[in-house]
């Protein structure tokens, strides 16, 4: 395990070295502008992986959603709705890739099955 210190840029580098052989169809990464750097052409050149570096418009001013960013965010505060998750309860990185396996199944059920009782959020009732 790394330091808690280190660069995020580092830190992907730890990381493909660590996965390398779980995620072998891995062909793009999106990536904020912490990523940019020397990354894309090390993953280019090591794992045959595209990263694309997700930065806002110059002119853009104040916050705007940006492509690609927002699936992520939006996938982490699902999984987070879920009690085990919302805490770190977990020893192992295995431990909490079951446990977030897990959720998304949950969630997919929830989806293709809702309960009839409980009101759909942001839904308006038709009169």
């Amino acid at each position: 395990m790394e330091a808690a210190n280190i660069a995020d840029r580092e830190g992907a580098h730890w990381l493909f070295r660590a996965i390398d052989q779980q995620w072998t169809a891995l062909a793009k990464v999106w990536a904020d502008h912490a990523y940019n750097g020397d990354l894309a052409e090390w993953l280019r050149a090591v794992y045959g992986i595209d990263l694309e570096v997700v930065e806002r418009a110059p002119e853009q001013k104040g916050f705007t959603v940006l492509p690609r960013r927002w699936v992520v965010e939006r996938t982490i505060a699902w999984l987070g709705r879920n009690r085990r998750l919302s805490k770190d309860y977990e020893h192992t990185g295995a431990a909490m890739e079951t446990w977030c396996y897990l959720a998304s199944i949950s969630l997919l059920i929830r989806r293709l099955r809702p309960n009839p009782r409980h009101e759909a959020p942001y839904c308006r009732k038709v009169a």
